[in-house]
């Protein structure tokens, strides 16, 4: 009987863990779109900005006044020589994820967010020349088919937010990438990577927002019929972007790698299904069945990637076998990184 209500716990636990990171991964892209569209704040730097001042205040308090979580201690000069290159790629990762927030439907651009698993493998076979399992290869031909068909059907296309959402894929990417290579020796959990990253990226969108987007936001201020209400909306999606990053961490402590991967592709459903009740953007036949065809496809592959993971090492090395696990797999964990910020 203890042992049974331990797993009723477990699942219970399990369950309320992806609830709860669906509503604020949910909650966060609404609002932005809502930002942008609804409020007429047109401006991505600005909100990544506020964005990264309110998890740079919230992983503080986290961690050295709450000391909820413990500090993961950096040299200073790994900090620089480390952090801020991951930083300035992360920072590009969000502005590109807003840039395309503003131009196309929350639909679209989280379909495209699915093709990171395909730009992550193209990019570590290329430029790393890392041998990746045919069934990896395999599992990324249903992703880049219902990309395709999405894109091709899209009722609200527009070149630039297309274009954003996919340079955001190939530096979510490079981000990931970047984090096995710079990031080695240090086992960083999503709080304190907000803690070291965000204050860096804040330093570095601060200049830019304020001379290509200072004069915009000070007139939209001036025209807003309420701008004082709808400044404590972007705000709060700064505060609720934070809290993303602190339930990513707590999903991913609670549930096994295959439950995390498909609980990440039905919260693209739930989101594209939640952002059309509000927002009413036309989604064609074809285009529905695009992005489900991109969403079973990414399930296919996390679950391709988990049974290569589970695999024991042995196999005779050729000249085209990797000379480790790791590197059948390519370095990306969906939304782990992803969501972040």
């Amino acid at each position: 009987m203890e042992e049974g209500r331990l797993w009723q716990w477990g699942v219970f636990r399990s369950l309320l863990a992806i609830l709860q990171w669906w509503g604020f991964n949910v909650t966060v892209i609404i609002i932005n779109k809502w930002i942008f569209q609804k409020l007429d704040f047109k401006f991505p730097l600005s909100v990544s900005c506020v964005h990264f001042i309110c998890s740079s205040i919230g992983a503080y308090l986290v961690i050295k006044v709450l000391k909820l979580k413990p500090l993961i201690v950096v040299d200073p000069e790994d900090r620089w020589k480390r952090i801020f290159p991951m930083s300035f790629v992360f920072c590009i990762n969000i502005v590109l994820g807003n840039v395309s927030l503003r131009y196309i439907p929350v639909s679209f651009m989280q379909t495209i967010k699915s093709f990171t698993p395909a730009t992550t493998v193209v990019l570590q076979w290329l430029v790393w020349r890392k041998y990746f399992d045919w069934r990896i290869w395999a599992s990324l031909v249903p992703i880049v088919g219902g990309i395709l068909l999405t894109s091709i059907t899209e009722l609200s296309f527009n070149v630039l937010g297309f274009c954003a959402a996919l340079f955001g894929c190939l530096a979510t990417s490079t981000k990931t990438i970047l984090a096995e290579s710079l990031l080695h020796g240090y086992k960083f959990d999503s709080i304190n990577t907000v803690y070291y990253m965000a204050p860096f990226a804040t330093m570095i969108l601060g200049v830019p927002a304020l001379l290509l987007e200072g004069n915009g936001v000070m007139d939209w201020f001036q025209t807003h019929p309420s701008p004082w209400e709808a400044l404590i909306i972007i705000l709060s999606s700064g505060v609720l972007a934070f809290c993303l990053n602190f339930s990513i961490f707590y999903v991913i402590h609670s549930t096994t790698a295959v439950t995390f991967n498909v609980a990440g592709n039905l919260k693209v459903a739930v989101a594209v299904l939640i952002s059309w009740l509000i927002f009413r953007n036309p989604i064609s036949g074809l285009n529905a069945v695009g992005c489900g065809i991109t969403l079973v496809g990414c399930t296919f592959y996390g679950y391709v990637r988990h049974m290569l993971s589970q695999q024991l090492p042995g196999t005779p090395r050729t000249p085209r076998t990797p000379r480790n696990r790791v590197e059948l797999l390519p370095l990306v964990n969906n939304d782990k990184l992803d969501d972040k910020v």
